[in-house]
């Protein structure tokens, strides 16, 4: 990349490109943005967001356009969000959600619209979720989590719920998974993971099944991962890392290869 940064989000684009966006350089908050173009292998510069962030989080949208929402500006959580167009690599601002967060989770579900959950506020780890309405603009309530959460992971199943796993809460690391429905607004209790974790990474496999990645309690990171079957909310060990890591990044590129941007790996960011 053209500026080492940490604590920013990837996402892969329509036309095959990853656009990379904020992130944390030594004591500064990035506002710039670049893409990786595949066919390449090179960095360009594209559009700057409007607010510095770190912690945010990032969806792809069914037309196109990228959301960017919450994270920090280091002085501030935030509640604003904007929108990136690759056609035009301008960000413009979007309706703000109800509450500032950071490390929370936004996932875009089947309906198009975008459910963001938990993360730290001002003052609390959060339970509360949201949704963001891509047709208006706007950002509605919805019922919150079982649990507070934040470094936790949400993933969305073929049967358009919502996997939420492990995170941090007001006291211990979390190993407890929860399930959205979007069709109720409602939130129930599934099977626990095998080990509490925060801050790890979570993916939908093509044979439906979630595999979580890695992560972190207050002592350790992990190069343990587990697997969660939908269809018996259960959770297996199939085996671990040749690294234990934190806070890494995944972004599943157009050619089945993973591009991996910038992780904490046995206490070092690499």
């Amino acid at each position: 990349m053209n500026h080492p940064r940490e604590l920013h989000t990837t996402i892969l684009l329509t036309n095959g490109k990853v656009l990379v966006t904020g992130g944390q350089k030594d004591d500064d908050i990035l506002s710039s943005a670049e893409l990786y173009d595949l066919s390449t292998g090179t960095w360009t510069t594209t559009g700057s967001m409007n607010s510095q962030r770190e912690g945010h989080r990032i969806s792809l949208l069914t037309n196109g356009k990228v959301l960017v929402a919450g994270g920090s500006n280091r002085k501030d959580m935030l509640s604003s969000a904007e929108l990136y167009d690759p056609s035009t690599g301008i960000w413009t601002t979007t309706g703000n959600m109800d509450r500032a967060r950071y490390s929370h989770t936004a996932s875009l579900l089947t309906n198009e619209k975008v459910l963001v959950t938990g993360g730290s506020g001002h003052v609390d780890i959060l339970s509360s979720a949201e949704l963001y309405d891509p047709s208006t603009g706007t950002w509605t309530n919805t019922s919150g989590m079982n649990s507070q959460r934040e470094g936790h992971t949400a993933s969305v199943l073929r049967n358009g719920k919502v996997l939420v796993t492990g995170g941090e809460s007001i006291g211990p690391i979390l190993s407890s998974a929860e399930l959205y429905d979007p069709s109720t607004g409602t939130w129930t209790a599934t099977r626990s993971m095998n080990s509490p974790r925060s801050k790890h990474t979570a993916f939908v496999l093509t044979n439906e099944k979630v595999v979580v990645t890695g992560g972190e309690n207050f002592i350790d990171l992990f190069s343990s991962v587990e697997l969660y079957d939908p269809s018996t909310e259960t959770w297996t060990t199939p085996g671990s890392m040749n690294n234990s890591r934190t806070w890494h990044t995944l972004t599943s590129l157009t050619n089945g290869k993973v591009l991996t941007n910038d992780e904490w790996s046995n206490g070092s960011v690499v």
